[in-house]
């Protein structure tokens, strides 16, 4: 892994890395300004997630506790910030997730369209669902990952950058050393390529299905 160089990052990130370095030392006046940074990131970044807006700020809270106790772990040679701080947001929502997938109930899964959430990846200017939408089609994470193996390694590190570990598009290209029109290209073709693979997957699923259906019959 190539070292990071903190003195390319946009200035935010360095703010930020300077706000985990104090609170990793006991500052709470530094962990208060780093929540005021980033709650709402990491917030969007969860409710992409875990839809249920009560659930999501609960988890929030305590997303915030680990930071709290893990600031001291963080190393700015391996990661921006911000993608250390999405990367505790989004392991914490998927393990909500699988915890209620544990338990019977009933949830729409219908995006809430009056909803004022922030989306850090701008998904609604391209048109095309993002990753985690499309892993609401797919049979199961394996279809998904099936899928990703499909995209060059650009695309790839570019989709997981972005929608995985939740950074802005700038952002990517500041941590890939990329023009912002290269990434944006980069991450348009896979989604389409995610998309095409998934339904195909779909497809070949239902015909399965009918197939044992008809026999079975």
């Amino acid at each position: 892994m190539n070292k990071i160089d903190e003195q390319d990052w946009p200035e935010r990130s360095r703010e930020l890395s300077h706000l985990l370095a104090r609170t990793g030392l006991g500052d709470r006046a530094a962990f208060a300004k780093l929540y005021e940074r980033t709650s709402g990131h990491l917030f969007a970044v969860v409710l992409r997630i875990q839809r249920d807006r009560g659930t999501a700020e609960d988890l929030l809270q305590d997303i915030y506790v680990s930071v709290w106790k893990a600031a001291a772990t963080f190393d700015a040679a391996r990661s921006q910030p911000l993608t250390w701080l999405t990367h505790i947001a989004r392991n914490r929502a998927i393990d909500s997730l699988r915890r209620a997938q544990a338990q019977p109930h009933t949830e729409s899964l219908s995006r809430d369209d009056d909803d004022e959430r922030p989306d850090p990846l701008d998904a609604a200017a391209t048109g095309e669902p993002g990753p985690l939408d499309l892993l609401d089609r797919a049979s199961d994470r394996r279809g998904l990952a099936r899928c990703m193996e499909r995209l060059t390694p650009p695309q790839r590190q570019s989709v997981a950058l972005a929608f995985f570990d939740g950074l802005s598009h700038s952002e990517v290209a500041t941590h890939l050393r990329e023009p912002l029109g290269t990434v944006k290209s980069w991450v348009r073709r896979a989604l389409v390529t995610l998309k095409e693979c998934l339904d195909r997957a779909s497809g070949a699923e239902a015909a399965a299905e009918a197939g044992d259906g008809g026999r079975a019959g």
